[in-house]
């Protein structure tokens, strides 16, 4: 019987997003998988490895009480587009979690958002070892606004024996 292979979050990107809407039905479908995510209404714009780029725009359910995006709301943004970026990344032998993150405020974010993940390092699968990304947050004028450093923990997934 022939094992049904999921396909990886790229090869869906790439198939979906040359397809009227493709981009955000994807986004859709990763916020099924990881419902949290939803909550700012993300549209992931570019995926490949070593690369994503997530959108989000300014509406009042990411809003802070002084109108301008929240903090954490960016925080989820980062997350996505690393954790995308990291998955994009990492080949399917392995398997990856957020270990921790470190953020800067830098401006007030108070337009639409463009989020862009890569890594800060060389990925390193000879053992279980952290893979850095980085991620920026531009505004529209093209000013950063925010960056976060994810540290990723990367290990072999394991195997096992079905009896």
């Amino acid at each position: 019987m022939a094992k049904f292979q999921i396909p990886s979050y790229v090869s869906l990107y790439a198939a979906m997003s040359v397809i009227p809407k493709g981009k955000v039905l994807f986004s859709k479908m990763v916020c099924l998988k990881a419902p949290f995510f939803s909550s700012i209404s993300p549209l992931v714009n570019e995926l490949n490895p070593n690369y994503c780029e997530v959108l989000m725009s300014n509406h009042r359910a990411v809003r802070n009480h002084l109108g301008i995006v929240h903090a954490i709301a960016m925080c989820n943004m980062a997350e996505l587009a690393g954790g995308l970026m990291t998955d994009a990344t990492v080949p399917t032998t392995h398997r990856w979690i957020p270990k921790g993150m470190t953020v800067e405020y830098l401006k007030k974010a108070d337009t639409d958002l463009k989020a862009i993940g890569t890594p800060l390092a060389a990925l390193d699968l000879s053992k279980p070892s952290e893979f850095p990304a980085q991620v920026e947050v531009f505004n529209t004028v093209g000013e950063l606004v925010f960056r976060a450093k994810i540290a990723m923990w990367v290990t072999p997934k394991k195997s096992f024996v079905r009896i």
